[in-house]
């Protein structure tokens, strides 16, 4: 077992979430060792019912977000089973919840109510649209929350496209596992826990920091394919190659096209690096070299480390890549079912494979 596994061993969380945002967070901090307990509604987390399932009829989905987890269900309307749920909470670090702002004040489990009790309590709210604000009571799903904070209208060809996996939902889990980190070891110093407010809509506004920059500096929102990041660079794009395959170019930097070019036999392209975006002719050019040579083709001829060209895989052929298997990103838990774990090896030792989730 790799030391992640029992960074915060000592560490007991109440989930109250469902579907992605929340759980993922909870099974992350489960893979560093926290003792999670999920609260599920009397008729489970509706996650259960989404997705396809495995040969024993249970919901792959489902199962592959709870792995390391204790489950129990609970109808928190009644009175009883608050009073239980508040005793729960009486002794753990962290709460987790992901209902719209109001939902838990009006079960009589809001911050302010269970701090009071346990003081100590790290307690987030991952929702939507957050805590306050003229969206606070919207519903949404991942690609609300990127068109609202201006990431889908620059993706995209002919028009802005969804992303799979969600970008906001798994970078919400992202953050708040930091945040919680972060409020726990605070909670060293100063003994008190915190509420931390955090929304779905909002996480996407870091991760665009250089737009960010860039719209403050000259007030400039980027289109669809006219910057180098987003399909105006030629150097920086995905081909169709001949045997109707993709091929990633990803040769940003000076170096890395040069080398691209000299193993592509066109030398003369070295010099129309800086041609201004979007970079219509190149981009034409090189689609017609790629449409000349197969997927493996390019592979072959592109093998140099410095290439920067990479073959667009399926899932399946990413998860038996021999890359996959000698960092062992993917590995078989305890039932047959391939797990994705955290991807980190800690003094040479990768995660350990999850349990289970098992009722509590």
């Amino acid at each position: 077992m790799s030391a992640l596994n029992s960074w915060l061993q000592d560490v007991r969380v109440l989930d109250l979430s469902q579907y992605i945002p929340g759980p993922l967070a909870t099974l992350l901090l489960a893979d560093f060792g926290a003792d999670v307990l999920k609260i599920e509604p009397p008729l489970g987390d509706e996650m259960r019912n989404l997705g396809p399932r495995d040969k024993s009829g249970r919901p792959i989905f489902y199962e592959s977000i709870n792995a390391g987890k204790r489950v129990r269900r609970m109808d928190l309307k009644r009175a009883e089973v608050r009073e239980e749920f508040l005793q729960l909470a009486d002794k753990v670090d962290v709460l987790m919840e992901s209902f719209r702002p109001g939902v838990m004040t009006r079960l009589r489990l809001d911050y302010a109510t269970v701090s009071a009790r346990n003081p100590g309590l790290v307690y987030c709210s991952l929702s939507g649209y957050g805590v306050g604000g003229p969206l606070e009571q919207a519903a949404g799903h991942d690609a609300n929350y990127l068109a609202q904070a201006g990431v889908l209208h620059r993706n995209g060809d002919a028009a802005p496209i969804y992303f799979d996996p969600p970008i906001a939902d798994t970078t919400g889990s992202l953050f708040a596992v930091i945040a919680i980190q972060g409020a726990l070891r605070a909670r060293d110093r100063t003994g008190r826990g915190c509420f931390i407010d955090m929304a779905l809509a909002d996480v996407a506004v870091p991760l665009q920091l250089f737009q960010v920059a860039d719209y403050g500096a000259r007030g400039h929102s980027p289109s669809r394919n006219e910057t180098y990041l987003n399909g105006g660079a030629a150097r920086y794009r995905i081909y169709r190659t001949a045997d109707d395959r993709h091929i990633a170019l990803g040769a940003l930097e000076e170096k890395f096209w040069r080398c691209f070019c000299e193993t592509a036999g066109r030398p003369e392209w070295i010099a129309r690096l800086t041609e201004p975006t979007p970079q219509t002719k190149l981009i034409a050019d090189l689609a017609a070299y790629f449409t000349e040579l197969t997927l493996a083709t390019c592979t072959a001829r592109f093998a140099a480390p410095d290439c920067c060209v990479t073959a667009v895989l399926t899932v399946g052929e990413a998860m038996e890549s021999s890359y996959c298997h000698q960092r062992e990103l993917v590995r078989r838990g305890l039932s047959g079912e391939l797990q994705a774990l955290f991807p980190a090896r800690v003094d040479g030792e990768p995660p350990a494979i999850r349990p289970p989730a098992r009722d509590a």
